[in-house]
């Protein structure tokens, strides 16, 4: 590997396709800063970088340690304009009273992590000029629900109706519905033996079980929300 000169964007890309390329076998930041004409120091900084961002690199201490990566389980990193960034901080700055706020925290810093400095720069420069306007009534829906979804299992919650009674439910997610500041849980409810949207507000506990919930159709007609048009987040 000859020695040149690249931008930090450029040679994160370029890192994860050296140690891909090598892996098994590993690769010294002494032999990988030389080959890309910057210091070890800077090899550690992006490496650590990769490796918050999400991406299978490991650290071999000693005199004939170095990295590696898996390399069946990694892509490059994302090689966003400042104008993708935005919007990507913007999608998930609109998730924060979601049940999925924890996940989009998580996702922000990824993203911040393999931008080049100036760019990440100024897309935080940017971020703080964009608001949301919200009523700011809503507490956020529990980020079990979140779980609840992924993992494909039964759901165990309390709940609290719109005329302020509680009630135990166990319930089988099947999806949700974004509505301004609302978060609905689209789920089978055991105990109306059908299907039922729930507030993620209202939600007041959540226990993941360990059944898994068979699969179901959704009909549109039997969820029972004031809305709009409704619209896949992926578009049609």
């Amino acid at each position: 590997m000859g020695a040149r000169t690249v931008n930090r964007t450029d040679r994160l890309y370029a890192l994860v396709e050296e140690l891909r390329a090598a892996a098994p076998a590993l690769r010294s930041a002494r032999r990988l800063a030389e080959g890309f004409g910057v210091s070890v120091r800077t090899v550690e900084r992006d490496l650590l970088a990769l490796q918050e961002a999400g991406v299978p690199i490991w650290a071999e201490p000693g005199r004939t340690g170095g990295y590696t990566i898996d390399a069946r389980a990694t892509l490059p990193p994302l090689g966003l304009t400042v104008e993708e960034a935005l919007a990507v901080a913007i999608g998930l700055g609109a998730l924060a009273n979601s049940p999925f706020r924890d996940a989009a925290r998580s996702a922000a810093r990824k993203v911040t992590a393999v931008l080049a400095e100036d760019d990440a720069r100024r897309t935080a420069r940017l971020a703080r000029r964009v608001h949301l306007l919200e009523a700011g009534d809503r507490a956020p829906a529990p980020t079990g629900l979140a779980g609840a979804l992924t993992g494909g299992r039964v759901v165990r919650m309390r709940y609290r109706d719109a005329a302020g009674n509680d009630s135990e439910r166990t319930v089988e997610p099947l999806g949700y519905i974004g509505k301004g500041e609302d978060w609905y849980l689209v789920a089978w409810c055991r105990l109306r033996d059908g299907i039922r949207a729930f507030r993620g507000d209202r939600v007041l506990a959540v226990e993941e079980t360990d059944e898994v919930a068979p699969p179901r159709v959704v009909r549109i007609e039997e969820l029972d929300i004031p809305h709009g048009v409704l619209r896949p987040v992926l578009g049609e």
